[in-house]
């Protein structure tokens, strides 16, 4: 777990009111809800970049939106979350969706993003690894975009393994 997201768990722990303001936070352009600012800023005062400022504050929103009391199971990076979806739905919209976050600008990101994670409101998500992902969202070579592919498609992969194989043992009785 980052250590952005063990602060978040931490005031949590004293205040589960902040689970609500920054859930609230996610109807504003990321950083833009003054309410959030006493819960982001002492951990990112000395970040002068925009885009990961921004960056916090989403992450910041969608843990508080996805976050599950005594959730025992162990997080995962986002493609492998929506691979798992894809695998256990059978619908080929979680795929698209998936292509649509991965093909997202700037402007675009935060609404997929959020509409992603909704989607995966049953899955845990390592949301260490998804902000440091979104903080290289820019890379010119899309490296995190690529991960996620990787992640998600390895994923369905090896699901699609695991059942041919269980109908293989079944036909071979």
């Amino acid at each position: 777990m980052s250590e952005f997201i063990e602060w978040l768990e931490g005031l949590n722990r004293k205040d589960t009111k902040v689970r609500a303001v920054l859930r609230r936070g996610l109807a504003f352009d990321p950083g833009c809800y003054p309410p959030a600012f006493p819960y982001v800023e002492p951990f990112v005062r000395n970040e002068g970049n925009g885009w990961r400022r921004e960056m916090y504050y989403l992450v910041a929103g969608l843990w508080a939106a996805h976050w599950r009391d005594g959730r025992a199971e162990k997080a995962m990076p986002l493609g492998t979350a929506c691979a798992r979806r894809r695998a256990a739905g059978g619908s080929g919209s979680t795929e698209q969706r998936f292509i649509s976050l991965l093909d997202a600008d700037e402007t675009q990101l935060p609404h997929r993003l959020r509409q992603m994670v909704a989607l995966l409101k049953e899955e845990a998500i390592d949301f260490g690894a998804l902000l440091e992902g979104l903080l290289f969202w820019n890379d010119r070579r899309k490296r995190t975009q690529q991960a996620w592919a990787r992640d998600f498609y390895r994923t369905l992969d090896n699901a699609a393994g695991a059942e041919l194989s269980s109908e293989q043992q079944e036909n071979s009785k």
